[in-house]
């Protein structure tokens, strides 16, 4: 039986479509996990939402602009758990204005206002990390949606959509990647964001920049399936007991 030699270009070609074969398993099985995820995970998001809308009398919905894999932008879904008690009325009046509310009016600076449910964010400030008893969680309901993370349940809809993955950094602005990932922004952006990370279950908000962008960098260097499977299991942890979040 002859047997096939390959010269170096031949073998680097056939290892790049192995990989590719591989990501793109990858992807599917990812994207069909968020669909589940996104079904079994529809009735408490819902029944958030509509606890949210009253308590704070906007949209239940807020998209932030961030940045995705190969720097391209995507609107990223939360459920809104801050909001400043003096704009609530202002707000509603904003979110359930109707066809006098464009894509393209803003209500206060940094926002971009829509018909229904959601509320667009395009400000782009370089935020340090989330902070503990931020004045804008006004609501104990909402504070226990950040804790245990049901705030992030939207997001599921992303990892369907293909914008995002199971595992990976989380996404940031602009301007958060200029100021915490320097020279290392492409290397960041090489990969999809992700809902969950090494931070995320290794510390959660009390993880602070830097050790968080040399966490994500670390994530995104090393990511084989045994630390994949390990952050996936951890993740579940993390949200039961909801330590270190705020």
């Amino acid at each position: 039986m002859s047997t096939l030699n390959l010269g170096p270009v031949e073998s680097t070609l056939v290892q790049e479509a192995v990989e590719s074969s591989r990501l793109s398993i990858l992807e599917l099985a990812e994207r069909a996990a968020g669909f589940l995820l996104l079904a079994i995970t529809v009735p408490v998001t819902a029944v958030s939402a509509l606890a949210l809308a009253a308590l704070s009398g906007r949209s239940p919905l807020v998209a932030h602009l961030r940045v995705g894999k190969n720097n391209k932008p995507f609107w990223m879904l939360k459920l809104r758990t801050m909001w400043d008690r003096s704009l609530t009325v202002a707000g509603r009046k904003v979110c359930l204005k109707g066809n006098g509310a464009t894509r393209g009016s803003r209500a206060d600076e940094g926002v971009r206002p829509t018909f229904g449910w959601i509320e667009y964010v395009v400000a782009d400030a370089a935020e340090e990390g989330k902070r503990r008893g931020d004045p804008r969680v006004t609501s104990r309901f909402a504070a226990f949606c950040r804790r245990h993370s049901i705030d992030e349940l939207p997001q599921l809809w992303h990892v369907f959509r293909g914008e995002m993955s199971l595992v990976g950094p989380r996404p940031l602005t602009r301007a958060e990647l200029v100021r915490h990932y320097g020279v290392h922004i492409m290397e960041l952006l090489s990969v999809k964001p992700g809902l969950t990370g090494l931070w995320q279950v290794y510390g959660r908000s009390a993880i602070r920049f830097p050790q968080r962008s040399a966490m994500d960098l670390q994530m995104v260097r090393t990511l084989n399936p045994k630390m994949y499977l390990t952050i996936v299991a951890r993740t579940f942890s993390a949200l039961i007991n909801g330590k270190g979040a705020w």
